[in-house]
C-alpha cells in the first residue's frame, strides 16, 4: 500500500490537535474541535482550511485547454476563473475543475486531489503543453463572512476589484500568493496559493491575525457539511466517470457549440433523454441519510443517496440523490431506507443554503 502524502502544513495540524485521516491519498485533518463548531465558525465568522492536497496542472497550450474542458475558454479573460468539467469520450465526468486564465498565457487547472495524476496523464494523452505542479504549491482557504476583511488587513493589494471567481497575483502576510476569490463552502472568502516553503508562515499569520474575528481552523468534516448545504457536488460521491453532466445538473458548464472531448456523447444523451437527475432532499424526521442509502417511493427503490448529513445551519438533515426525472419536482414526497426504516423526505431545490452576506 502506498504511503499517504503529507501537505506542508502537516505538523501544524498535529500542533493544533487535529484528528487526522487519509483522504484521496493524503493525510489530512478531519477536525480540530468538533465538525459542528468548525462549520458554525465558517458560517458566522471565519474558518481556515488546508487545501494543499488539491492538484494544480499548468496548461500552457490554449488549444489543449479548449479541447479538454467543457467550457469555451476563448471567452475567459485573464484574471478570471471558470468551473468546468473534464469528460471522457462517453460523456462521463472525469473530474470537475476550476480553470484560471493566467497573464502569461494558458491556464491553471485546479483539480481534485485524488485525480491530479490521472487527470495529468489524460490531458497529456491529448497533446503536449501541460505540467503537473500541484506538489510544488500549498493552498490555504480563508472562508466566512469575516474572511475578506481578514485577508484585506494582511495585504496592501486592492481587493475591491477581486470579484467572485476572479484572482490576482499579490502578497499576503509578506508571502507571494495567487489571491483567488473562490471557495467550496457557500461563503465568501479567498483561496491563497503559495510556495510550499511559505505555507507555515502564511497559515500561522492568518490564524494569529484572525483571533479577533473568531477564526477556527477547519477540517475536511466541516468542509463536507458546508459544501453539501451549498449544493456543491463532490467528485466520487455525487458524480464520477459514469455520470453524464446532464444527470448531475451541470448543463450550465457545457458549451456545446464548441468541440471538446465527450461533447458528441452528451449531445446524444440530451436528444435521447436521461433517466435520472440529481436532486436535493429534506428529511422530515431526525433520520440522517448517508451515501449509498436507497431512495424509495411507496416501497419501491427509485434512487440512491450520493451525499447526506445533518445541516448544522438549517437544523434538519439533507441529502443529494439521483431519482427519475418524473420524481424530481420540488415537494415530491419520497422515503429513504435508513437502516431498514422508511424515513420520510421531500424533494427541495438546490442549493439548500444561500449566504446572506454580500459578495
Amino acid at each position: 500500500m502506498a504511503t499517504a502524502e503529507r501537505t506542508p502544513l502537516y505538523d501544524e495540524h498535529l500542533r493544533l490537535g487535529a484528528q487526522m485521516i487519509t483522504f484521496s491519498g493524503w493525510t489530512m485533518p478531519l477536525q480540530y474541535s468538533s465538525i459542528r463548531e468548525e462549520h458554525r465558525a465558517v458560517r458566522e465568522a471565519v474558518g481556515l482550511f488546508d487545501l494543499s492536497h488539491m492538484g494544480e496542472l499548468r496548461v500552457q497550450d490554449p488549444a489543449l485547454g479548449q479541447r479538454t474542458v467543457s467550457r469555451d475558454l476563448s471567452k475567459l479573460r485573464t484574471g478570471r476563473i471558470q468551473y468546468a468539467l473534464l469528460c471522457n469520450e462517453q460523456g462521463g465526468i472525469i473530474d470537475d475543475i476550476l480553470v484560471y486564465a493566467v497573464k502569461d498565457g494558458g491556464y491553471i487547472f485546479v483539480v481534485n486531489a485524488g485525480n491530479q495524476d490521472s487527470d495529468f496523464v489524460w490531458i497529456q494523452s491529448h497533446g503536449a503543453g501541460a505540467r503537473n505542479v500541484g506538489r510544488e504549491w500549498a493552498l490555504i482557504g480563508v472562508q466566512g463572512p469575516r474572511a475578506v476583511e481578514l485577508v484585506r488587513r494582511l495585504t496592501s493589494e486592492d481587493l475591491a476589484g477581486v470579484k467572485y471567481y476572479s484572482f490576482i497575483d499579490g502578497r499576503v502576510a509578506g508571502v507571494d500568493c495567487i489571491i483567488s476569490r473562490t471557495g467550496y463552502t457557500g461563503e465568501d472568502g479567498f483561496e491563497l496559493f503559495c510556495a510550499n516553503d511559505d505555507a507555515v508562515r502564511l497559515w500561522r499569520t492568518v490564524l494569529d491575525e484572525g483571533k479577533t474575528d473568531g477564526i477556527r481552523p477547519a477540517g475536511l468534516g466541516a468542509r463536507d457539511t458546508l459544501r453539501l448545504e451549498a449544493g456543491m457536488r463532490l467528485y466520487g460521491n455525487d458524480m464520477d466517470a459514469k455520470t453524464n453532466p446532464l444527470e448531475a445538473g451541470l448543463d450550465w458548464t457545457l458549451n456545446l457549440d464548441k468541440e471538446f472531448i465527450g461533447r458528441d456523447a452528451i449531445v446524444t444523451a440530451r436528444e435521447r433523454g436521461i433517466d435520472r437527475v440529481l436532486v436535493g432532499l429534506k428529511m422530515l424526521d431526525r433520520s440522517i441519510p448517508r451515501h449509498g442509502y436507497a431512495v424509495t417511493d411507496q416501497g419501491k427503490g427509485v434512487g440512491v443517496i450520493t451525499s447526506g448529513n445533518v445541516s448544522f445551519t438549517l437544523g434538519y438533515s439533507i441529502a443529494m440523490a439521483y431519482v427519475p426525472p418524473g420524481l424530481s419536482r420540488p415537494g415530491t414526497p419520497l422515503t429513504v431506507d435508513v437502516r431498514g426504516t422508511a424515513a420520510p423526505a421531500e424533494i427541495v431545490p438546490l442549493p439548500f443554503y444561500k449566504r446572506p452576506h454580500p459578495k
